[in-house]
């Protein structure tokens, strides 16, 4: 079920009304409503994945109160130790089986050893990435005695299974969330308000930014062979514009669902693309995968103690690990390469030698170049396979001479669309992302947010391009 369905917009209401009827000031009724509505929903996409959730809440949950019985270390080691291999265990069968076969045969081959392929007919269940890290931080936090083992578990499927962040994120952390789920909800007229306005403008970002760059995108790299320059530096902006109103506006749709239901989940976009360079792009970007990563990995390689080169390993590591989370294929391993690439200045350099971000000037030339290489990187995301972006690559540096094919295929592209609403609205979104940037959300919610004309500007817009195009699967439903 996916927030752009008409069956979740006829699911909601009813989970909401009986969220503010019957279960209002019931503890275990409120929580027990979150956790059916979370498994129709999650099951709505196939019931048989339903099983692979529940096996890991049962799991995780288990070891949970196994940790809070012990105090034998080994002990301990052991369940922690079952809790990786079981959750991790099964991402990496569904997700990752096929991969590991192929590039085993692939290895072979190139010594002049044929193998047979075998052919796996797995389905890839949605979320599951998402919602492993999710239990996983559970039992770690647990381990190291960071958090209290939950005694009850609804409270825990529920916390597991939250269905507006269950299939995209954020990644919430027990910490955050269950101590939420522990105390009674009740939705304020404010609360309710923020919510809305989240939603609303989540579901803008989605429909009108997100679907409408989406055609560009694919159509260019879906045709770039035949093109070269500066069409094809086009679609990568465009992709660039696509991915981020799709996953940020899940993000903010996740967000405002979850105030509606008295809970408050994690920021997980800050305007990365005003960035002044990378380090800071990945600090504004999917900021809960980042802090997992932090957290779990980054930190118990060493971070960055042991001096500047095993910081950089560190870091390498750490996306290298990223891009293989976010899709079983090579080309989002050089995805992850390329950023900890990008890196490599920022810790040679010194991050504190020279702030040119305090010189005004430099701002829009740093965000240019940081979005520059941002983009050069969303090539190998966003391509078929490496060999088709580094195809797509050769042919940008091709055509850019005035006059030459490659500006009049941009005009011809131009004069073959009819967006005009999309480009009105494309600067709309930039000023008011703009705004909340140098004004701070809290400035905008306080000036024109406060008038309901424009939720209702935004949802309309959403709805005026839902019907001339049918709105496309998120991004990450495929991570």
């Amino acid at each position: 079920m996916s927030f752009t369905s008409l069956s979740f917009w006829l699911f909601l209401p009813v989970v909401l009304a009986l969220f503010h009827g019957p279960c209002r000031g019931k503890l275990r009724a409120q929580n027990a409503l979150l956790l059916v509505a979370s498994y129709v929903f999650y099951g709505w996409w196939d019931w048989r994945f339903l099983s692979l959730i529940m096996v890991s809440t049962a799991v995780d949950f288990g070891i949970g109160r196994w940790l809070e019985s012990t105090e034998n270390l080994a002990q301990r080691k052991r369940a922690v130790a079952l809790s990786l291999t079981v959750n991790l265990g099964l991402l990496a069968f569904f997700k990752y089986a096929g991969f590991f076969i192929d590039s085993w045969v692939d290895a072979w081959s190139a010594l002049g050893v044929e193998m047979h392929r075998p052919s796996l007919q797995i389905i890839l269940p949605v979320g599951i990435s998402f919602y492993t890290f999710q239990t996983l931080s559970y039992t770690l936090d647990v381990y190291r005695r960071q958090l209290k083992a939950s005694d009850d578990w609804l409270e825990f499927a529920a916390y597991v299974s939250f269905f507006p962040q269950l299939v995209a994120g954020p990644i919430e952390r027990a910490s955050r969330l269950l101590p939420q789920l522990q105390r009674l909800r009740k939705v304020t007229e404010v609360g309710a308000w923020v919510g809305l306005r989240m939603v609303a403008w989540g579901l803008f970002k989605k429909v009108v930014i997100a679907d409408s760059a989406a055609q560009y995108a694919n159509a260019i790299f879906g045709e770039s062979e035949a093109l070269q320059g500066p069409i094809l530096a086009l679609g990568v902006v465009a992709f660039a514009i696509q991915i981020y109103g799709d996953f940020s506006g899940y993000s903010d749709m996740a967000i405002g669902l979850g105030r509606l239901f008295g809970l408050r989940l994690k920021s997980n976009f800050r305007f990365p693309y005003f960035s002044r360079n990378v380090a800071e792009f990945w600090r504004r970007w999917h900021i809960s995968l980042n802090a997992w990563f932090r957290d779990y990995l980054y930190i118990p390689l060493g971070g960055s103690r042991g001096g500047q080169w095993r910081s950089l390993r560190n870091v390498a590591v750490v996306f290298l690990v990223s891009g293989l989370w976010h899709g079983a294929d090579w080309k989002f391993v050089i995805w992850g390469g390329i950023h900890a690439a990008l890196f490599v200045p920022v810790f040679v350099m010194g991050r504190n030698k020279v702030d040119w971000g305090r010189v005004r000037w430099s701002h829009a030339l740093n965000m240019a170049w940081t979005f520059a290489l941002v983009c050069f990187a969303w090539v190998f995301f966003r391509a078929d396979s490496w060999q088709h972006a580094t195809d797509m690559l050769a042919g940008m540096t091709k055509g850019w001479s005035q006059g030459l094919s490659g500006w009049g295929q941009v005009r011809t592209f131009w004069a073959g669309t009819d967006e005009r609403f999309f480009m009105l609205f494309f600067v709309l979104f930039m000023v008011l992302e703009w705004l909340q940037f140098r004004r701070g959300i809290r400035w905008m919610w306080r000036g024109i947010w406060r008038h309901a004309w424009v939720e209702a500007l935004f949802v309309l817009g959403a709805l005026m391009f839902s019907l001339r195009n049918e709105a496309s699967t998120f991004i990450y439903f495929a991570f």
